[in-house]
């Protein structure tokens, strides 16, 4: 009668969701990742590292010289060159297999520091007509959409649209015959205006259809018209996991939410391929390191392409992304499916994974 229950629910001190995703990194990519985990784990923990993706529509050019004066290299156009050096160096004339670059837009143009140069890029600034001059973003993110490799006239499809660096990016290739643009959240959907407005001009705007329907159901809305989809899915965001208490997925009331996404990223991928046209080319990608979200997902979306929709799907090969960019980031060389990019202190982008799918 006299006993009383304890008051813990109240008093038991509440652990920080960033020390709940921790210590959820530790017990699976020291597995997963091997003798790589140390150094990835305290590259997570460090200030990440960001690129200058060139606004092509803004009166900007004077910032090329500008970023160039401050050490600062477009990423995407030396890659190639850097490339054609090696092949030369690795083989004779006779046996050169064909231009690594032949698959890399040349329009987009991205500035990074050099490998071990943390210094930080001063805030975009507005042309004369109010269009901000860059973004800033991960670079690592702008893979998933070189790998897209839009072609002119392209229909292309962004899934999972906001914030929107991913598609101010597909802009930049000045490709896209129509762009559609869509993400669940409305909020967020906001952000993707906001930047649609401060660095696209409105005859370009025009272009875009900005949707927020639930991406799952996509094919009920357009099945099958897309050449190009991109499909960017939420998952544990890594980095923001283990730095930010903020919005963190980690947190002990969205346990449920967390453990139901490679649920939700499988369908969001199968709304994707059936998104695409046949003969049309999907990129499936994260911002984590986790095999459940990356590999996994995209082995089982073959599956079930096969099963259900009697769709065959072609995983497509991406290790020249490790060629070309091995001097800006640092890349997984096991990956079964796709490419990973590693945060390394002295590169210190993504995580971000990519694998590109064509529907045949």
């Amino acid at each position: 009668r006299h006993r009383h229950k304890e008051k813990w629910a109240t008093t038991a001190p509440r652990i920080p969701s960033t020390r709940l995703a921790l210590h959820h990194f530790d017990t699976s990519y020291s597995l997963h990742l091997g003798t790589l985990w140390p150094s990835v784990r305290a590259g997570l923990l460090c200030e990440q590292k960001y690129g200058a993706l060139l606004n092509n529509f803004a009166a900007a050019d004077h910032v090329p010289q500008e970023l160039e004066l401050l050490n600062a290299t477009d990423f995407v156009s030396e890659a190639p060159q850097k490339a054609q050096q090696w092949q030369q160096e690795m083989m004779t004339q006779a046996e050169m297999s064909p231009p690594l670059c032949a698959s890399i837009s040349s329009k987009i143009k991205c500035y990074t520091f050099p490998r071990g140069d943390i210094t930080r890029f001063r805030p975009a600034r507005p042309d004369a007509l109010g269009l901000l001059d860059y973004y800033l973003m991960d670079a690592a993110s702008l893979l998933p959409v070189l790998a897209l490799n839009v072609q002119p006239g392209d229909f292309v499809l962004d899934l999972c649209a906001a914030p929107g660096g991913k598609t101010l990016a597909l802009l930049q290739t000045g490709f896209c015959g129509h762009l559609a643009a869509n993400d669940v959240s409305v909020s967020r959907t906001k952000r993707l205006y906001q930047i649609l407005h401060s660095y696209v001009p409105r005859e370009v705007r025009d272009t875009v259809s900005v949707t927020s329907y639930d991406g799952r159901d996509w094919d009920q809305v357009e099945g099958g018209t897309f050449h190009k989809v991109l499909v960017d899915v939420p998952c544990t965001t890594d980095r923001h996991s283990a730095m930010e208490e903020d919005n963190n997925i980690f947190h002990k009331r969205r346990t449920k939410e967390r453990q139901m996404l490679p649920m939700l990223q499988l369908q969001l991928l199968m709304a994707g391929i059936l998104a695409a046209k046949p003969g049309g080319e999907v990129v499936y990608s994260t911002c984590s390191l986790s095999l459940l979200q990356n590999e996994c997902v995209v082995e089982r979306a073959l599956e079930v392409a096969e099963a259900q929709f009697n769709i065959s799907v072609h995983v497509e090969d991406l290790s020249h992304f490790r060629t070309l960019f091995q001097d800006t980031f640092s890349f997984f060389s096991d990956c079964r499916l796709g490419e990973l990019v590693l945060p390394h202190l002295t590169a210190n982008f993504g995580p971000m994974y990519f694998c590109k799918l064509r529907r045949m």
